[in-house]
């Protein structure tokens, strides 16, 4: 009679032992007690409370976080990284990389544990390996090399002298108001006369067989207002106008003479 009533025994506690198991892995509705009842079928499939979105960003994150830079951030403000809905819809915030996702860059030459230490990814032989650069910028293994496999440009000369800016040295407006009514004006003219002073233009194509290119340029005063020609009548004689320059002088009456770069003579 003893061992049938502790194999009662020990049944009752197993199955009590499976329900509270089972209990553990359900959601707690007060409306049931029983495992297999109705209303915890009813709870489980729909869900009484308001739905809640699911949190995102690094607030969502269980685990470690490793980066001990962002762990810091993470404990000083626990909602960085999460996601704020604007007044138009749209989503806005103070969103950051997900930890561990920057990496810091490698530490060449700085032991063998850290993977790049001794030849630092160069190896042990060969001419990359040695210290300096091997080889000058556009070599190709003694190939015929790009830049010289592409066609060169026909009809500009290289160098400095293909590849120089045209420098011209400048007669402003105000220059031109102290030269008399119905003159002929030219840089040597104005030299002369005392209006302006020598220009210093570096050689090159600014300077033609010792002639200086001149232009004839606009400019404003000390209050940068433009300066407007007052004399009327005036012939001014250069290598190159600005078109503000011909408007003032053809609009009181003058005449604009380009010269030959070359010869320096009016061009017809």
């Amino acid at each position: 009679a003893t061992f049938p009533r502790a194999k009662m025994l020990r049944s009752v506690l197993l199955g009590a032992a499976c329900l509270a198991t089972a209990s553990a892995f359900m959601p707690m509705n007060p409306a049931s007690t029983f495992l297999g009842s109705p209303a915890t079928a009813r709870s489980a499939a729909v869900s009484t409370g308001p739905r809640v979105a699911p949190m995102v960003g690094l607030a969502s994150l269980n685990m470690k976080v490793y980066d001990w830079k962002r762990r810091d951030a993470l404990v000083a403000d626990p909602t960085l990284g999460d996601l704020v809905v604007g007044p138009n819809g749209k989503f806005l915030g103070n969103l950051s990389p997900a930890p561990g996702s920057k990496k810091g860059r490698t530490r060449k030459g700085r032991g063998i544990a850290a993977g790049q230490g001794a030849s630092c990814g160069f190896g042990m032989r060969g001419q990359k390996s040695r210290s300096g650069r091997p080889t000058r910028a556009g070599f190709e293994g003694g190939q015929q090399p790009l830049y010289r496999r592409l066609p060169k440009l026909v009809g500009k000369g290289y160098g400095r002298d293909g590849h120089q800016k045209t420098e011209y040295g400048l007669i402003k407006l105000d220059v031109l108001n102290m030269c008399a009514e119905n003159s002929e004006v030219s840089y040597e003219q104005c030299l002369e006369a005392g209006h302006m002073t020598k220009l210093h233009i570096k050689k090159g194509t600014s300077v033609i067989h010792g002639k200086k290119l001149i232009k004839v340029i606009g400019c404003n005063d000390a209050d940068r207002n433009p300066v407007a020609l007052t004399v009327k009548g005036l012939t001014v004689k250069a290598h190159a106008f600005t078109a503000s320059a011909v408007e003032q002088i053809q609009g009181a009456g003058g005449k604009c003479v380009l010269l030959n770069p070359v010869t320096n003579q009016p061009l017809e």
